[in-house]
């Protein structure tokens, strides 16, 4: 499942980092968010997609993964983050 060309867009326009940012810890995790939220959904009406599950698996690992990196190297910007997008407790 994948999310369309403009919320991609928007999504990465709401949590750059500066005007050409694309890449950044922030909108990976934005993005992956975005996917992870849509394919949530999928399964709630395809509850027998195990191999989809397993996609959403690696997402969610390398969104965590992505945060672990944000949180040990730049503390401040990791709880914007988590705040923004309503991650973690």
């Amino acid at each position: 499942m994948t999310i369309s060309a403009t919320k991609k867009a928007a999504v990465i326009g709401a949590n750059r980092t500066h005007a050409t940012d694309t890449g950044s810890p922030e909108v990976q995790v934005a993005i992956l968010s975005e996917r992870i939220g849509a394919l949530q959904e999928h399964f709630k009406a395809n509850p027998k997609d195990h191999h989809g599950r397993r996609g959403l698996l690696f997402m969610v690992g390398r969104r965590n993964r992505l945060l672990g990196y944000l949180a040990r190297t730049d503390r401040e910007r990791y709880q914007k983050l988590i705040q923004k997008l309503g991650l973690r407790k």
